[in-house]
Parts: C-alpha cells; structure tokens; sequence
C-alpha cells in the first residue's frame, strides 16, 4: 500500500523488451536501498524490483500492465515518480493507494495561476470510476484533491513544492497520465450497485 506522497524521481536509463514484456531500468537516488522482490510505484503503478545495481533498480511490466496504464509512453531518459510501500509505523499522508491503476486520462489543459498550475485532466465516462469534489485521486502515483468534478474530468491545483519534485512540470496538453480513483469510493459504489441503489 502507498500514500501518494512521492519519494524521488527516477529516470529511465533503458528498456529491453522480452516477448510481451517490458524491462525498465530506473536510476535513482533511492535505487540502492531497494531489495529484490520490493513493490515500488513507478508513475503510481506498482511494480517488483527484480535486480538492484547500484544508483539502479529493474523492474518489469507485463502485457496487462502496458495496456491498461501510460508505462508505453516511457523511453530511455522519460522521468518516473517513485514511492516505497508505506511501513506500518509511518505517517500517513496522502491516501490509500493501492498502486493499480484503474485508467490513463489525457491533460486537457494547463494554466499557472499566481504560482501554482491548475491541471484538468479528462478521462473516459465510467459508473465504476468517478471523482467527487474535494475528494482524493491519484495521477502519476501522486495524492491530489480533485476539484470542478465532472462525469469524465476533473482539475487538480499543484503547489510549487509538487510541481518541482515530481514529473508534473514535464507533462504537457495531451500527455498521458495513470488514474487511480479513490478505494473508498470504488467500494460505496459496488456495495450501492449491488443493492440496486444506483
């Protein structure tokens, strides 16, 4: 489980693809104290380390996990956000986050307004998969409150602190971003469907 909140960026240094499967070779300044077998979320999807070499760490993608999230996008030098699973005894400060994202959404517009950016980002129309204003929502790993909620978009404000330690100042109009909506609302909607309230 993880919280949103991102612990470095990485860079990726190279991708070698296997059948369906893609290797990423991530550099960064976390790299060297991860262990093999470790979950990490790389742009809020959550991936194994497979092998440690120094400032790197390797991890691989299957077929699904391509699909369903924007890890397509990446090439040798893209930047990822990076978390480490929360440990028990840590603060929690962001939200749940599961680290399986649900949907990639597309930047629709970016506007600076007075030192921070507000970022709208439009996803397909879903029942399952919707935001609620001032609710949570993760894109690209990160823990943000969502605001002008719609059917099949929503905006978020980014604080300078955020926009200069994550991949956010990199992202332009039509760039992919990972969705992960709120478990908590997933499990209201599904228990309300299930009693034929909605």
């Amino acid at each position: 489980m993880f919280t949103g909140i991102i612990e470095s960026l990485g860079m990726v240094k190279s991708i070698q693809t296997e059948g369906e499967n893609r290797h990423f070779e991530i550099e960064s300044s976390i790299s060297s104290e991860l262990k093999i077998d470790q979950s990490v979320s790389h742009n809020g999807v959550c991936l194994t380390v497979t092998e440690v070499d120094g400032d790197s760490h390797f991890v691989t993608a299957i077929h699904e996990t391509m699909t369903k999230t924007s890890l397509g996008d990446l090439k040798p030098g893209s930047l990822v956000n990076l978390e480490r699973c929360m440990i028990n005894n840590g603060r929690f400060d962001g939200h749940i986050v599961q680290g399986h994202v649900d949907m990639t959404g597309v930047v629709k517009s970016i506007k600076e307004e007075g030192g921070s950016w507000l970022f709208t980002i439009e996803h397909n129309l879903s029942k399952e998969h919707f935001t609620v204003e001032k609710g949570s929502i993760t894109l690209n790993g990160i823990s943000l409150t969502c605001f002008n909620s719609k059917d099949n978009e929503f905006s978020v404000a980014i604080i300078p602190y955020t926009y200069e330690h994550t991949n956010m100042k990199h992202l332009e109009v039509g760039s992919s971003v990972n969705l992960e909506f709120d478990i908590i609302g997933k499990y209201v909607q599904k228990l309300l469907a299930k009693s034929g309230q909605i």
